[in-house]
């Protein structure tokens, strides 16, 4: 293991950093999963703590562990909060003492199909099937009907086994027409727990965000009261520490049931930073070197509105499968209210290895509506070439009139987008420009 040299064709964050470490091979099972290489990279550079980010190991108790027992401290929770919210179950089993609500389903492992035949007959079909120890979508099957549980059970247990390596699973009632609203959570060393208001994840591919916002339009202030205080008692209950994330389910009817926690940074903690002033990280690593919390609860205030796209180089077209090649053009957009974290620049190739996310897309109005418009905007600057990316699918969104009025869950993207409802939004718009060419000619 050896610093390497930070030529112009590596990634911007190799090439900004003071010092790079090489920790294996692109795989990720070879490089940024070994814990051993992360831990000897901190060791050649003499660094004292770790910012883990939000993937690979970043909420991994055994990796923290091994963090606390060589002195460097991890910028994040305990190993104990993680094994507590890591494994949902024992999550649910948690945060019980505090009354929080919670979707009704089993509170221990499954694996018998007569036993989960029983369970989904008490709660009411359709159902969904859990993995334990998973997030993601994975190790997740609907079953809406008795005869589909065997298959379902099977396939679930089998994903969540190969996906975690425990094919533990559990039974929760399918909430119907869902909205998945997030609360962000901070805590210090001193028993100071408070939430920074909500995010609004609901448009989803594979169960997995493509665009958040925040706040979300269909919280009032009330009902954002009562979910905050609950995301904070959720912290409480594994006392937490640092920044985190509880997700809540919100039915048709505004009634909310925990989902899980993540205990790391969100990939769209953008939005949060940009409706409340506070740098997440900075608050990150201040909390890990012991500070208080230089802040309240009655401090925190909603300014404006925030909207994240994840630009990921996928092919909405086709069920978002990745694509994979060079960035022959890459230009982001730039401008007041316009914000851009990206990990990549022209002329380099997408790997195959990893999140095929390129950047996360975030914009800030006064308004929803000027948030709206103002990603449109972005959107429309952001020039890249020779791969599909999620561009055109975020101005979908954006125009959809299920979007712009905030009536909308996460069926969003089965129910309203395929390539025809595309191109048939764009029919206004070319038709005006045709028109517009026209007078042009004949002028």
């Amino acid at each position: 293991m050896q610093s390497i040299a930070k030529p112009t064709s590596q990634p911007p964050f190799v090439a900004l950093a003071d010092e790079a470490i090489c920790i294996g091979p692109p795989p990720s099972n070879q490089s940024y999963l070994v814990q051993q290489n992360i831990l000897e990279a901190a060791k050649i550079t003499g660094a004292d703590a770790i910012h883990p980010g939000y993937g690979f190991l970043s909420e991994n108790p055994s990796f923290a562990r091994l963090l606390e027992e060589n002195g460097i401290i991890l910028i994040g929770p305990s190993a104990l909060s993680m094994e507590i919210m890591g494994d949902k179950l024992s999550a649910k089993d948690a945060v019980k003492k505090f009354d929080i609500p919670l979707v009704p389903g089993t509170d221990y492992s499954l694996s018998d199909v007569h036993e989960c035949e029983r369970i989904a007959g008490e709660i009411g079909y359709p159902v969904l099937i859990k993995a334990s120890a998973g997030g993601g979508g994975k190790g997740m099957r609907l079953v809406t009907a008795k005869e589909e549980m065997k298959d379902q059970l099977q396939m679930a247990m089998s994903e969540a086994l190969s996906s975690f390596g425990d094919s533990s699973v559990f039974i929760e009632k399918y909430v119907e027409e869902p909205r998945h609203i997030e609360f962000q959570i901070m805590a210090d060393q001193h028993g100071n727990v408070v939430h920074l208001f909500e995010r609004e994840c609901s448009i989803q591919r594979r169960h997995q965000k493509v665009v958040e916002e925040a706040p979300s339009s269909v919280l009032d202030e009330q009902l954002r009261q009562k979910m905050g205080q609950a995301a904070v008692n959720v912290a409480k209950a594994c006392n937490y520490i640092g920044a985190g994330t509880v997700e809540f389910l919100v039915d048709k009817h505004l009634k909310f049931y925990f989902l899980e926690m993540n205990t790391r940074l969100q990939v769209e903690h953008p939005v949060t930073e940009m409706i409340t002033g506070i740098d997440l990280v900075e608050q990150q690593i201040r909390v890990a070197r012991g500070e208080l919390l230089s802040f309240t609860q009655q401090d925190l205030a909603i300014k404006g509105h925030a909207i994240e796209l994840r630009v990921y180089a996928e092919d909405p077209f086709n069920n978002f499968l990745p694509s994979i090649n060079a960035l022959e053009k890459y230009r982001p957009p730039m401008g007041e209210g316009i914000r851009v974290d990206d990990g990549f620049r022209e002329g380099m190739d997408i790997p195959m290895y990893y999140d095929p996310m390129i950047s996360k897309l975030t914009v800030f109005g006064m308004t929803r509506n000027a948030a709206i418009q103002k990603m449109k905007q972005a959107i429309h600057q952001y020039e890249i070439e020779g791969i599909e990316t999620t561009l055109d699918f975020g101005n979908f969104v954006m125009n959809h009139p299920a979007f712009v009025s905030g009536k909308f869950d996460t069926s969003f993207v089965p129910r309203y987008f395929s390539k025809e409802a595309y191109h048939e939004q764009l029919k206004p718009e070319a038709e005006a420009m045709a028109v517009m060419a026209d007078l042009l000619h004949h002028s």
